[in-house]
């Protein structure tokens, strides 16, 4: 598998000839307008790869603490960095880096282009307690001020765009994401990405997409819409009722990437679910090796099997598999119940 290297001329006219262009991140196009949200823990590299071959329009490295990056110490099982590995059908390709120091965050992203990223995007969105309140993630929307010296410095210093993800605010008494994306947009910021929740709400409740919409009709980037989308039909509804370019998918395209080509759940075939779940399980061992991918594998498992005959058999089960070879023999079996439970609907 090849990381870490640029796209060629080649692989970035395929990517252009895919699918009509949604909108541009500074000059590169984005050729489609779904993509799979930075999740930490889940948006891997096995994860996107599948993501991107059913539809995803870019890429998002999960969150890395810029703290975490030392820069001369690349070894492969540093958790941070190969965080920021990555495939070259991935392009375009964005690393999204948190922090709560203003020059650590600039002289971290200054020196990760190397690396070859397309895009460096900033995380003003993570709601966790150890992130928020040291400043850092969420923690960001309390300072407007210093979100806009940082945009300030990533813009006229980076060769390459610079993005931010927000939500709404701490809480709904201080809600200020159209002053956060007005101040994104003045100080360079070539898209703003909008998760219609507030750090104190986190996932409970329903995101607010009044408060997109809100974003999309003070700014003149791009606005990418976040929150609450887990059915082709809720990707229609955002768009309408937001005017967003792009629509970021993360919690409904767990054991659902093929949402990325509009499919719903209930649409794939048992087949197809088994089938993806071996390719994932295959990626997952290339890319961490056996035990660490066998144990990353399960939590994905168990959101493909869902509704699958067999599914809890198997999930069961999964948690006691010690070698990817008892992984194998649980999926052969999912795939031979699913093959008689479709035989005897016929």
């Amino acid at each position: 598998m090849l990381l870490n290297q640029p796209p060629t001329i080649f692989e970035q006219i395929i990517a252009t000839d895919a699918q009509p262009v949604s909108f541009r991140v500074r000059e590169i196009p984005i050729c489609g307008d779904l993509i799979l949200s930075p999740m930490d823990g889940y948006s891997d590299l096995p994860f996107r790869l599948l993501c991107r071959e059913l539809g995803s329009a870019m890429s998002y490295t999960e969150f890395v603490n810029v703290d975490a990056l030392r820069f001369g110490d690349h070894k492969p099982n540093n958790i941070a960095w190969r965080k920021l590995k990555y495939d070259p059908s991935e392009y375009p390709m964005t690393f999204q880096i948190y922090g709560h120091d203003e020059d650590r965050i600039v002289e971290t992203a200054i020196r990760l282009q190397d690396l070859g990223p397309d895009i460096i995007d900033l995380n003003m969105g993570c709601y966790v307690k150890d992130v928020a309140e040291r400043g850092a993630g969420s923690g960001m929307l309390r300072d407007p001020a210093k979100i806009g010296r940082i945009f300030a410095r990533l813009s006229t210093q980076l060769r390459v765009p610079v993005t931010g993800k927000i939500r709404l605010g701490w809480d709904d008494a201080t809600r200020n994401h159209v002053t956060v994306a007005k101040i994104l947009e003045d100080n360079g910021a070539s898209v703003v990405a909008v998760h219609a929740r507030t750090k104190e709400q986190a996932y409970r409740g329903e995101a607010d997409w009044d408060a997109i919409a809100e974003v999309k009709q003070a700014v003149r980037i791009p606005v990418i819409g976040n929150g609450d989308v887990k059915s082709v039909a809720d990707i229609a509804r955002i768009k309408a009722h937001t005017g967003c370019d792009g629509v970021m998918i993360g919690r409904g395209a767990i054991g659902n990437p093929w949402i990325f080509s509009r499919l719903d759940r209930d649409q794939v075939p048992a087949q197809d679910k088994i089938a993806l779940m071996r390719r994932h399980f295959a990626l997952n061992l290339d890319f961490y090796g056996e035990r660490i991918g066998l144990v990353l594998f399960r939590k994905h498992a168990a959101k493909y099997i869902h509704g699958v005959p067999g599914a809890d058999r198997l999930r069961l089960a999964l948690l006691t598999c010690n070698t990817p070879e008892e992984v194998e023999c649980l999926i052969a079996e999912l795939a031979q119940d699913s093959e008689r439970h479709a035989r005897t609907q016929t």
